[in-house]
């Protein structure tokens, strides 16, 4: 009886290891298919005509080229504010109102088209990329005049509204070399031109040169 219970305890103990190393070996498989899965996809995401598709479209990119060449703002800023504001998404929408590419309030539309002695604007027409790239990088210009060049305060601005970032400039005694985007007290805002500042490094690496 008793070598009967012996045989039994050492077949369970064995089945235990067993059922603990088949345990073990399974999560160790699981485990490199998940690394290598992470390497391809990472090798992949790195190939710069996946990017190019899945991550950073350049649609209407003659439209940008056209107006970036007559408001004299470089193309591949107004890619970035386009990638940030509407993803390239045409019939985009936000909740407060803003329209298209660029996402133009029909506000400051109508105020760009009153500057532009552009008598035939309505809200509808900031549904057209030409109407609304050229409206949008048009603005972008101006705050880069108005800002003496300072992408930060002129993406501040596109963001938050001209009034806001020339208070803050009083406020706390910026002048137009400021550079430092954290402190820009509207969280949204300092993320706004950290993130457009990075598309368009971005822009340039994946559309600047020539292949």
């Amino acid at each position: 009886m008793d070598r009967e219970d012996e045989r039994l305890k050492r077949r369970r103990e064995y089945l235990r290891q067993k059922k603990e190393f088949q345990r073990r070996t399974w999560s160790c498989a699981v485990g490199i298919i998940i690394l290598l899965m992470a390497f391809v996809a990472f090798f992949v995401m790195q190939q710069k005509s996946v990017q190019r598709t899945f991550m950073f479209p350049y649609e209407y990119q003659q439209i940008v080229q056209v107006c970036s060449e007559e408001n004299h703002v470089d193309e591949f800023l107004i890619a970035a504010v386009i990638k940030s504001e509407s993803n390239f998404k045409n019939n985009a929408v936000s909740t407060p109102g803003a329209i298209g590419l660029m996402q133009l309030m029909p506000d400051t539309a109508a105020w760009i088209a009153y500057e532009m002695q552009d008598k035939s604007y309505s809200p509808e027409r900031l549904e057209s990329p030409e109407i609304n790239i050229y409206y949008g990088s048009w603005y972008l210009a101006r705050l880069l005049r108005d800002f003496h060049g300072n992408k930060i305060l002129a993406l501040a601005a596109y963001n938050a509204g001209h009034g806001n970032v020339e208070s803050w400039m009083e406020q706390y005694g910026w002048d137009y070399d400021f550079k430092d985007i954290s402190a820009i007290p509207f969280r949204e805002t300092e993320l706004y031109v950290k993130g457009v500042l990075r598309n368009e490094q971005k822009y340039i690496e994946l559309y600047g040169e020539k292949e």
